[in-house]
């Protein structure tokens, strides 16, 4: 008997914060590839839009900007990865966790709350990181893009939106309802980093002063960076103020969740 308790206890021990947000990523994933929808906006949605803007660069005049069709695709490509397939399937699966009492039935065990999201967030976080770098070859093969710049730029831009998105994910579902509202909630945000962020129209073809309302929008910050990164043009002390306006938005969100997030349904 005493044998036995004695080889039961390294296992115990060996139940670390990462093994804990592993298992649990693991059953998330499991769960993704069960739900058509989530599946089909993380992985085929940010495939098909880059096509349209694409169409759309067409009618632009991006070489007066310093620009071409691969240096606005490509950011818009990564852009659309971070949206569709970590964001919007986040808040979903946020808030269907909570609304199924998953959330709350996992706080009663080892998870401390910051592994719960994290763990919930990581399927969705790789998903998009793939995506990224699958993109990225297709952009640079497709469209004739040299090598990067800056490709610190690049990395520094790309990590910063994957968990930038993760923390605004938690943030919009702590504000969202019901499972069938989380289809509503995140288009807000959507639509606005698409439109405002440089994904579909760069801030250079922008007027001055609404092209420095934009720069604020919580996914410029990552477009700016990659797009820089790969053209050279960002200069260092503008993409220093690029961090800290996403970094700031992480602070915001991470703030919101601790003051909002709900780990039960709203009755």
């Amino acid at each position: 008997m005493s044998a036995t308790h004695t080889t039961a206890r390294p296992a115990s021990a060996a139940t670390t914060a990462l093994s804990r947000m592993t298992a649990l990523a693991r059953a998330e994933l499991t769960l993704l590839g069960r739900t058509k929808g989530a599946l089909v906006a993380a992985v085929f949605v940010p495939l098909v839009m880059p096509v349209s803007v694409r169409a759309a660069a067409k009618d632009m005049d991006l070489a007066g900007a310093g620009l071409n069709t691969g240096t606005l695709v490509l950011p818009a490509s990564i852009g659309f990865s971070l949206l569709f397939a970590v964001y919007s399937v986040l808040v979903g699966s946020y808030v269907v966790r909570r609304e199924e009492l998953v959330l709350k039935r996992l706080r009663t065990g080892e998870l401390r709350d910051f592994e719960i999201l994290a763990g919930s967030a990581l399927p969705a976080v790789l998903t998009g990181l793939v995506q990224c770098l699958v993109l990225t070859a297709a952009c640079t093969t497709l469209l004739d893009l040299s090598a990067p710049s800056a490709p610190h730029m690049v990395v520094a831009g790309v990590l910063l939106g994957l968990v930038l998105c993760a923390a605004l994910a938690a943030a919009t579902a702590a504000f969202t309802r019901t499972g069938e509202s989380a289809q509503a909630t995140p288009m807000p945000l959507m639509l606005v980093s698409m439109m405002g962020s440089g994904m579909f129209i760069p801030l250079e073809l922008l007027p001055d002063k609404l092209a420095s309302v934009c720069e604020l929008l919580p996914l410029t910050p990552v477009v700016s960076l990659v797009r820089g990164g790969w053209t050279g043009d960002l200069s260092a002390s503008d993409a220093l103020g690029a961090v800290a306006t996403a970094v700031a938005w992480i602070a915001i969100a991470v703030f919101a969740v601790q003051r909002r997030f709900r780990w039960e349904p709203r009755r």
